[in-house]
C-alpha cells in the first residue's frame, strides 16, 4: 500500500491502520459504546495521536470501517439480483438487510454529520439496487405496481431498520415483521 504520494507506506503504519480499522469496526458492533478516537485508540492499542495521523480524523476511519462493512452487504445484493429472480431476490435479501442492521444499527446514531463519503456512495448504491429489485418484482407481477418502487424502497429501508431498533425478542417475530411487509407489497389478489 502506498500513501497518496506514492511512497509506500512502512510496515509499523499499516499495522496500525490495520489495528485501529478493526478496533472501530468492533466498536461498531457495540451498542452504547462511544465512537471516539479515544475509544477506538484504546481498543487497538494505539495512542489517539497516532489514530489521527493514520486516517488524518475520526471520520475517514469511521467511514473506512462502516464502508468495510457496508460493501458485503451491496454486493451481496447485487449478486442475488444478478442471479436470481427479481422477487425471490427481494425474499432472500431482506432478511441479510434486517440481521446486518441489527447488528450495526445503534452506531448509525453516532455518525450523524460526519463525512463520510465512501459510506454515503455505497448507501446509495444499496438504495438502486434494492429498487431495481423492486422494479423487476414489479414486472414480473411479484410486486405491486400502485406503489412507486422508490417509495417501496424506502419503506423496505425504514421497516427493516424499524424492525432491528425494535430488538425483537425472537426469530420468529423478525419473521412474522418480515412476512407482512413482503405480503403487503404483493399484488392484491
Amino acid at each position: 500500500m502506498s500513501t497518496s504520494s506514492g511512497t509506500p507506506r512502512r510496515a509499523d503504519a499499516l499495522r496500525n491502520r490495520r489495528l485501529a480499522l478493526d478496533a472501530a469496526t468492533a466498536l461498531l458492533a457495540e451498542p452504547g459504546t462511544p465512537l471516539t478516537v479515544e475509544t477506538i485508540a484504546r481498543r487497538a492499542g494505539l495512542g489517539a495521536a497516532t489514530v489521527v495521523r493514520t486516517f488524518g480524523g475520526k471520520d475517514a476511519l469511521l467511514d473506512a470501517a462502516v464502508s468495510g462493512l457496508l460493501a458485503p452487504v451491496v454486493q451481496r445484493a447485487r449478486d442475488l439480483l444478478a442471479g436470481t429472480e427479481s422477487g425471490r431476490a427481494l425474499d432472500l435479501f431482506l432478511p441479510e438487510l434486517v440481521a446486518f442492521q441489527s447488528a450495526h444499527h445503534s452506531a448509525g446514531d453516532q455518525l450523524g454529520g460526519l463525512n463520510m463519503p465512501t459510506t454515503t456512495a455505497l448507501r446509495g448504491d444499496l438504495a438502486r439496487v434494492m429498487e431495481e429489485m423492486v422494479e423487476g418484482a414489479q414486472r414480473n407481477g411479484a410486486v405491486r405496481t400502485d406503489v412507486d418502487p422508490a417509495v417501496a424502497t424506502s419503506l423496505i429501508g425504514r421497516t427493516a431498520l424499524a424492525i432491528a431498533r425494535a430488538r425483537p425478542p425472537s426469530q420468529q417475530l423478525v419473521d412474522a415483521y418480515l412476512t407482512v411487509l413482503l405480503q403487503g407489497l404483493r399484488p392484491p389478489a
